[in-house]
């Protein structure tokens, strides 16, 4: 790829972007959202960091160096779930997470 491209493909990636996040500012901007459209855009980052997650917990590989292995970010989720439903607070999930999967991976 020439620096010809590169400054091309680059310029057209920053006009996409700021498209797609400035341009929905200005054309929303003092109106208001029906309430349908308001609670789906909610879901929006719970559903990205379930995502992101889930594509940490869960690899293609996972069980290849036993179970144990494999087991233990999925018992330290399961912690954190049950905390988090608890608690509400995010930082005795996180911490919960962090002390589980420490503790899990000296057993």
């Amino acid at each position: 790829m020439s620096w010809t491209e590169f400054w091309i493909v680059l310029g057209v990636c920053a006009i996409t972007m700021l498209a797609c996040r400035v341009l929905p500012l200005f054309l929303l901007k003092g109106k208001a959202l029906p309430e349908t459209l308001g609670r789906a855009l909610g879901f929006i980052p719970p559903a990205a960091f379930a995502a992101l997650v889930a594509n940490d917990l869960l690899t293609p590989g996972m069980f290849s160096g036993g179970l144990w292995p494999a087991a233990i970010p999925l018992i330290a989720a399961l912690c954190v779930i049950v905390v988090a439903c608890k608690t509400r607070s995010l930082l005795y999930s996180a911490l919960t997470g962090v002390i589980a999967y420490a503790l899990l991976t000296l057993i």
